[in-house]
């Protein structure tokens, strides 16, 4: 049904960290857009990050990036280029290990969720990229090679940013390489959309709001569109797709590499009960435990044929009426998921343990290998890659499923088990980043009307998904959060010390 990928992340530690860093920097300014995800120490109490006040959701995610830290952090460039015919982008995927340098707080459940897919904290401790948090620490953060030196140079790019249910992602990027997050929503949000003036994009809020698939956890949408993707590529391209490329590797740079393969989507035949909380959010608090499948592929093809089997009824419904000379109200039916599936905006904070690492209050750890079989995607979370930001990088020329390979990935990495280590945020960056880019492909071949001129502003960087624009996914809402600086909100007094750093050449 789909093909194979494989995706190489480059795994940055401290041993490499300068090394690698003019490649990094050339990958952000040269990219499209810039997807990123995270792992974090842990969240707090999740109830709290789930409450029906979004200010005291705000304060609760304050909390838990004062005194939690990031992990590791994924990077995924996306460099649209415009010399192909299709929408095609060259893509660099890093995975950077991360060690905060003051004292912070790991949470037992986060340390075996970790643990369970593939987190290796030894690693961490060992080779992970020292930081500190809040404000610039005086000389400290003034001089060197750094990871807030990075996102200083992500903020001088004026990249789109991308994220998945990224409100959490956002606050404890703020805390842990940019300033002390304000007290107020409002002055975040502020400072947010001055940090960011090409805008953030939450594909999460993407693929619940616009394309409206039947569920939108990160795993359950990347394979989704990749899905759709490769059938507009077997139809002989009439349909909207994208092709993704990746740059090959040779020398010491392939010892910073690992291949992930990522399967075609199963044809999954037998009849298996699904674990309707899982299909619904992308994790069940029964864990490992769940007698019901998890597997992310019969999820899909089921929510497919559910929908097919609607479709068919609503025409039997049609053809009925009009034989009796009745008019439908085609407005009365709506497409869903299968019968008796949880509505993924329906989010309880009562049913929500606070042991349950997996919530979907936030993605981090929702994509969950649960034993069943859920596909390399999901091992593919803690995949590592590599990428060099260079032009002249021998890309790939195997094309299949809008994707093209490297070959030295396909001859030489394919075979490789991705490491036990801290791989998980560099594909789930990849991942992120796919979405995105499939659903702006997608949502302008739809408005076709459009299509050129939104073409032509997005290549100008003015526009990518205008419907999307810095609207950022609240768990259990109707409505985002919009990134905005209100006439009522002002930018906090660190945001702007820090820009005056920032476009004043100092980190």
């Amino acid at each position: 049904m789909t093909s194979s990928m494989v995706v190489p992340v480059i795994d940055v530690q401290y041993d490499n960290f300068k090394e690698l860093w003019p490649a990094m920097v050339v990958a952000i300014k040269t990219s499209s857009f810039v997807a990123l995800d995270t792992e974090l120490s842990g969240l707090g109490n999740r109830k709290s990050l789930l409450a029906e006040s979004i200010e005291d959701r705000y304060k609760a995610i304050c909390h838990a990036a004062r005194s939690r830290s990031i992990l590791s952090l994924g990077v995924a460039c996306y460099k649209k280029l415009s010399d192909k015919t299709a929408d095609t982008y060259l893509v660099q995927v890093y995975n950077l290990t991360l060690l905060c340098s003051e004292e912070y707080i790991i949470e037992p459940q986060s340390v075996q969720f970790l643990v369970q897919h593939g987190f290796d904290f030894n690693k961490q401790y060992a080779h992970g990229i020292p930081y500190c948090k809040g404000n610039n620490k005086a000389a400290s953060d003034d001089r060197g090679v750094h990871i807030r030196a990075l996102f200083t140079e992500l903020l001088r790019a004026r990249k789109p940013l991308v994220l998945h249910n990224g409100l959490i992602d956002m606050a404890f990027l703020y805390q842990c390489f940019y300033a002390h997050l304000p007290e107020r929503l409002a002055t975040f949000t502020a400072d947010l959309s001055e940090m960011f003036p090409a805008g953030i994009y939450d594909t999460k809020y993407v693929t619940e709001f616009e394309i409206r698939l039947a569920a939108s956890y990160l795993e359950y949408a990347y394979k989704k569109c990749k899905l759709d993707n490769s059938r507009s590529v077997a139809s002989g391209g009439s349909g909207p797709h994208v092709h993704v490329e990746f740059c090959q590797y040779a020398g010491h740079m392939s010892s910073y590499v690992d291949y992930r393969v990522c399967p075609s989507l199963a044809s999954v035949e037998e009849q298996t009960d699904i674990c309707l909380r899982f299909s619904a959010f992308g994790w069940c608090p029964n864990g490992t435990q769940c007698l019901l499948s998890h597997n992310t592929d019969l999820i899909i093809l089921q929510d497919e044929k559910s929908k097919e089997d609607k479709r068919k009824k609503r025409k039997r419904q049609r053809n009925k009426k009009k034989s009796e000379g009745e008019l439908m109200e085609d407005s009365s039916i709506v497409d869903g998921s299968p019968k008796n599936k949880v509505a993924h905006m329906e989010v309880d904070p009562d049913k929500t343990p606070d042991n349950q690492q997996g919530a979907e209050l936030c993605h981090k750890n929702t994509q969950q290998n649960e034993g069943d079989s859920m596909g390399a995607d999901s091992e593919g979370n803690r995949n590592s890659a590599t990428s060099t930001a260079t032009e002249d990088t021998n890309k790939n020329t195997n094309t299949n499923d809008g994707v093209e390979k490297s070959d030295h990935a396909a001859n030489t990495g394919s075979e490789k088990k991705a490491d036990a280590g801290t791989h998980r945020a560099g594909f789930d960056a990849f991942m992120t980043g796919f979405i995105f880019a499939y659903s702006c492909t997608h949502l302008r071949k739809e408005g076709a009307g459009e299509a050129v001129e939104e073409k032509e502003q997005e290549e100008d960087g003015q526009l990518w998904l205008p419907n999307c624009l810095n609207k950022v996914y609240l768990s259990g809402k109707a409505a985002p959060l919009n990134v905005v600086k209100s006439t009522f909100s002002k930018s906090s007094k660190a945001h702007i010390q820090k820009m005056e750093m920032v476009w004043g050449g100092r980190v």
